[in-house]
């Protein structure tokens, strides 16, 4: 789910770092320790070596995701779904996806699943919280994450980690949001939303609101901004282009 809507109805500004997890550990109290197979599995993905951020996309992995939650505030809202896409050696492949549904205790608001027809029945089958987490950081392993509006999908996600596996979940993290807009300054005044920027280099989207629907749309757009980003002898790397990301995020607050 694009967070643009969730910012203007929250006022806050597009770079807000994630809710801090230490209060949210503070907020849901001790967890029950997990069992030990769970256990054994998070303690696998906990040793996995940091990324080489420097290495070339076109021979690394990265893993672009998207996620759908029960309302427009990441601080509050519940996660409901993740869908993931893997960029590998600077392609998409349509076998190295993730998509799950976390069992929820609830439904959802009708006007939600509106959004993301996600329904009720869907919701109450879902994936127990903690095997679907486990299951999504699997799939991530090492690989640092991309999204367009991080703080929407990065806040989500680390609120459940912390809820239900207990871990501060600190990636790197690359936003779309702004690196697109970096690279494509003449299009930046009229091109917001990830609508815009897919429309604009002819980027389907098979299920809107489908979260690896929008991760797959994401990666499509990832893969436009490599192209564009490649520099006159190097291939672009994860640091570089989180790099100018960053840069964009700086001129964009000396403007405020």
């Amino acid at each position: 789910m694009p967070a643009s809507a969730a910012f203007l109805q929250l006022g806050l500004p597009l770079g807000l770092h994630p809710v801090d997890v230490t209060l949210l550990s503070r907020l849901f109290g001790s967890r029950p320790p997990l069992p030990a197979a769970q256990a054994q599995r998070l303690a696998r993905w906990r040793s996995l070596s940091s990324p080489d951020l420097r290495a070339a996309l076109e021979t690394s992995r990265c893993v672009v995701v998207d996620v759908e939650t029960s309302g427009l505030n990441p601080v509050r809202d519940r996660l409901i779904a993740i869908g993931a896409v893997a960029v590998d050696g600077g392609q998409i492949s349509l076998t190295d996806t993730f998509e799950v549904i976390l069992q929820q205790s609830a439904p959802s608001s009708y006007a939600n699943i509106l959004v993301h027809g996600i329904g009720g029945t869907a919701q109450a089958a879902g994936i127990e919280p903690v095997q679907a987490l486990l299951d999504f950081l699997d799939f991530v392993g090492a690989a640092p994450l991309v999204a367009f509006h991080t703080f929407f999908d990065e806040t989500s996600i680390r609120r459940a980690m912390q809820q239900h596996l207990g871990v501060d979940f600190k990636r790197p993290w690359l936003d779309l949001a702004y690196l697109a807009p970096a690279l494509h300054p003449d299009l930046a005044q009229r091109l917001k939303s990830l609508d815009d920027w897919a429309a604009q280099f002819d980027i389907g989207n098979f299920a809107r609101h489908s979260a690896l629907a929008d991760a797959y749309a994401t990666a499509q757009l990832l893969l436009v901004l490599m192209n564009r980003s490649k520099p006159s002898t190097d291939a672009p790397s994860f640091a570089s282009l989180l790099k100018q990301e960053k840069t964009q995020r700086s001129l964009l607050r000396l403007k405020e």
